[in-house]
């Protein structure tokens, strides 16, 4: 009984820090989630081996929704993107926010449009700005009941390469080109002037100036996103992260899986 209740205040302690709204607090608590199910399985077994497994049980869990849902989904080979109505911006109130501080940047809306990627929905709000020689966009993304948006903000240099500052709040689900170079900014960093600023200073940290930028092309914006996912898409066929499936589609290979497992890992470190 009393190694059952030590198992329960440790647990209880957890999801106090869990609910805490400082960084520290939290990541403390995902470490004190480790420290129960180790008691848990040490109190169990009396291993002190058996606990060391028990509390490393918890990087095993993404291969649950690997090999249930991911495994099976078949992806577009060639996707395209289509003009569509934005959803509800109550949904996504950081996006309307970003929207509004790219226009205040002098950035120029161009378009709206999306894609579907196997049952997640993406759309995106298009702006550019020849001063800046840059586009912003705001993503939102949906997927079953989960949504989320983000902001990316990209430049094109004279050798074609692509530097891009974004706030994407996850892992990259597919190995990038070597032609893209990301800058990764906290998904908390959510103001567009911030993110802007970020982004001009990555460029001062690449030695990249202005002349060194290409301005980009306003009716080829989305044609850009579409031809960059293809590159992307053959990128990873090389490198065996997904394989094709013969009827226009791909999916994750084995090699792939585990990519995704590490990535999903990643992200439990970094965001606990």
């Amino acid at each position: 009984m009393r190694s059952t209740l030590i198992v329960i205040g440790i647990f209880v302690l957890a999801m106090a820090l869990r609910t805490s709204r400082n960084n520290l607090s939290r990541k403390l608590g995902a470490l004190t989630f480790l420290f129960a199910s180790f008691c848990f399985f040490y109190f169990i077994s009396g291993n002190v081996l058996a606990g060391i497994a028990g509390a490393c049980l918890w990087f095993f869990l993404p291969w649950i929704e690997l090999l249930t849902h991911v495994r099976s989904l078949r992806m577009p080979l060639d996707n395209r993107l289509h003009h569509k109505q934005l959803p509800n911006p109550s949904f996504f109130p950081n996006a309307v926010e970003a929207a509004a501080g790219m226009e205040e940047a002098g950035f120029e809306h161009v378009s709206d449009c999306g894609w579907n990627w196997s049952g997640m929905h993406q759309h995106f709000r298009l702006f550019w700005n020849p001063e800046e020689r840059a586009i912003a966009t705001v993503c939102l993304c949906e997927q079953e009941e989960a949504a989320f948006a983000f902001i990316s903000i990209s430049s094109v240099d004279i050798n074609g390469k692509t530097w891009r500052t974004t706030n994407f709040p996850f892992a990259p689900t597919l190995r990038c080109c070597e032609k893209l170079k990301w800058n990764h900014v906290p998904c908390e960093k959510s103001c567009f002037h911030q993110i802007l600023k970020d982004h001009r200073n990555f460029l001062g940290k690449m030695k990249l100036k202005t002349d060194h930028l290409l301005i980009p092309d306003p009716e080829l914006l989305e044609e850009s996103i579409e031809k960059e996912m293809r590159q992307q898409i053959d990128h990873n066929l090389k490198a065996g992260i997904i394989q094709l499936t013969g009827d226009g589609n791909f999916q994750y290979s084995k090699r792939g899986l585990i990519y995704l497992w590490y990535q999903f890992i990643k992200d439990m470190i970094r965001l606990c």
